[in-house]
């Protein structure tokens, strides 16, 4: 799921999945692919829609109705299953969106680390997962930076900083990110935390303090468990979704959330670099939506408004 890595010296996550407290408490469930909007909500799409930015879209996307978006509903509050439905900030900023296009956005759910390449392959239109916008990721490379894609284009909506999720009581005091070397770290695989931890091993070494010890898991739940039972100090996460899982799991009783906020980077919905014309009416919604006022409200109603930006960039992460 966040920062960009080089802003991020202590970790990037972007998008590091996991409905905290709800996976951790082993409430967690489990949705396939599958439209969780309310299409009630959105205006539907026609010749004659009257949205402020329907034009805007590519004919594609106006002939088919509808923006399909892949996401990874476990990790809340920016986007995770509730009822069968999927909800949270990046799902509400959608439907704020959906009122400028004329289109609802049709979230389906998948596994992080392959959404990027299902969109290029055509299953969905766009990204929105907490995906943090990085120059590596815009170029197509893998974590050795090794070419692997084409790249995509981001629209920036939210900025989001390094969370550290401790067990609570903070029984090893951590306060940093340089205080994880020589210990036990849990991430989630296919993030930019788990590059971040790595970078940040090696900087342990170097000074002589000892490497981190990094598990990586497939999802962030199952990371969360590892520190909740003691065999990890800590998991990284973005600041909001730390803030949450501590706020809520086990009734705030299992976590702590430590907070890193000079490290802060975009989050950017991902379009594949060919479709210009879908990435630019995304960002002129986005940018309507800030002035109205609905993009501030689907922020407060998750307690998420300190990730506010006050303008739509593209490509803003390094």
């Amino acid at each position: 799921m966040t920062a960009s890595t080089t802003r991020r010296t202590t970790a990037a996550r972007s998008r590091i999945a996991a409905v905290g407290a709800i996976a951790v408490a082993g409430a967690l469930i489990l949705t396939g692919c599958g439209d969780q909007t309310d299409k009630g909500s959105s205006p539907s799409a026609s010749k004659d829609n009257a949205a402020p930015l329907f034009s805007k879209l590519p004919k594609k996307i106006q002939d088919a109705g509808v923006i399909k978006v892949g996401t990874d509903a476990t990790y809340a509050p920016m986007e995770f299953t509730e009822g069968g439905k999927i909800v949270g900030v990046d799902p509400g900023i959608a439907e704020a969106l959906s009122k400028q296009l004329g289109v609802p956005f049709k979230f389906e759910s998948g596994t992080f680390n392959t959404l990027v390449s299902s969109m290029q392959t055509g299953r969905t239109d766009v990204v929105m997962s907490s995906l943090s916008d990085t120059k590596a990721r815009q170029d197509g490379l893998d974590e050795n930076g090794v070419k692997t894609g084409a790249g995509v284009d981001f629209v920036d909506y939210f900025m989001a900083s390094t969370g550290i999720l401790v067990k609570k009581g903070n029984p090893d005091g951590i306060k940093t990110i340089d205080d994880l070397c020589g210990k036990k770290l849990a991430v989630q695989r296919g993030t930019t935390y788990e590059k971040a931890a790595k970078e940040q091993s090696e900087k342990c070494k170097s000074a002589g303090k000892g490497e981190i010890s990094i598990e990586a898991f497939e999802s962030d739940a199952e990371a969360q468990t590892r520190v909740k039972a003691g065999g990890a100090v800590a998991d990284l996460n973005d600041s909001p979704v730390a803030a949450y899982i501590a706020q809520t799991a086990g009734g705030g009783n299992d976590f702590e959330a430590i907070a890193n906020p000079t490290d802060a980077g975009p989050f950017g919905i991902a379009v594949d670099k060919k479709n210009t014309e879908l990435r630019d009416a995304l960002k002129a919604a986005l940018d309507a939506i800030i002035k109205d006022g609905t993009y501030k409200a689907a922020l407060d109603k998750w307690n998420a408004g300190s990730g506010a930006v006050t303008e739509a960039k593209i490509n803003s992460g390094s």
